[in-house]
């Protein structure tokens, strides 16, 4: 088929590639060189056309001859060009030398522009930016159910344990316990810190001075202990007072250097209203 009835077709019926906007009109089409629609840029309505071709930062030259136009899986030649750039501009004269000079230029000028952005790709690689990611409203409120339900799980877990723990204190199920090792560990370091040694306190020695008690009032209390109860009072009647001698070894002794005093005790009984006097 003529390219000139195949542009006809495309231009004024319909084409898949053909992108219509207020700016222009545009294409496509993979292979376009320029991207634009239009005659010479066609690469459908061209049946001697060539491109450049992008394939994981590796630049390809596409060269289509009417020689191989009824082999379609053999329609392109591929041929892969060097990364520097002056070298593939060999490349490119060298293998479109007899072709039309405005395609070869546009072709130049595609290698031109996609080398460009692709030294702004790696500039752009290496400088470290924030990455804005989105957030799915239907994903967000199903992760927080999530986390709900986990904790309220959690929550279970921690009652069923704290009740096991007293069943166990309280020694519910007998003495006898298949217990796993890491929880039964657990479980004995949480009594030792529960119920710890109390610290034994030092015997702390203290000098203290002692209580200023006079001899007389010591006197005083050895006669009320030698006075009788009240039950005892009829025999008390009966039985002769006795007198304490004057010299007892531990009272000369607690007397010396002292002046003697003379202490006179009454006690008045209301049944038989005597009088029992003690000298000293």
């Amino acid at each position: 088929m003529s390219d000139d009835v195949i542009w006809h077709c495309i231009r004024h019926n319909h084409c898949s590639f053909m992108a219509k906007i207020t700016t222009g009109i545009f294409c496509r089409n993979p292979y376009n060189v320029t991207g634009i629609c239009n005659r010479s840029s066609c690469p459908l309505a061209n049946s001697r056309y060539a491109t450049i071709r992008d394939h994981d930062g590796i630049f390809y030259l596409y060269m289509k001859t009417a020689e191989r136009a009824h082999l379609p899986n053999k329609l392109w030649e591929r041929v892969k060009l060097p990364r520097n750039y002056e070298k593939a501009m060999e490349v490119i004269n060298k293998h479109l030398e007899f072709w039309p000079k405005l395609l070869v230029h546009k072709i130049k000028q595609r290698l031109t522009k996609m080398t460009q952005y692709r030294i702004r790709m790696r500039k752009l690689q290496l400088k470290v930016r924030e990455k804005v990611m989105t957030m799915p409203r239907k994903e967000t409120q199903r992760h927080i159910r999530r986390m709900d339900k986990a904790e309220k799980a959690a929550q279970l877990e921690k009652n069923i344990e704290s009740e096991l723990k007293e069943r166990l204190r309280k020694g519910v199920y007998g003495d006898i316990y298949n217990y796993p090792f890491k929880e039964f560990d657990t479980i004995l370091d949480m009594e030792k810190d529960d119920v710890a040694p109390p610290e034994e306190e030092e015997d702390e020695v203290e000098y203290v001075e002692g209580d200023d008690i006079e001899m007389d009032d010591m006197e005083d209390m050895e006669d009320f202990e030698s006075i009788p109860d009240g039950d005892s009072d009829e025999d008390l009647s009966d039985e002769p007072v006795v007198k304490k001698p004057k010299g007892s070894g531990s009272d000369l002794r607690s007397n010396i250097g002292r002046k003697s005093k003379k202490v006179i005790t009454e006690v008045e009984r209301d049944e038989t209203d005597t009088r029992q006097r003690k000298r000293m």
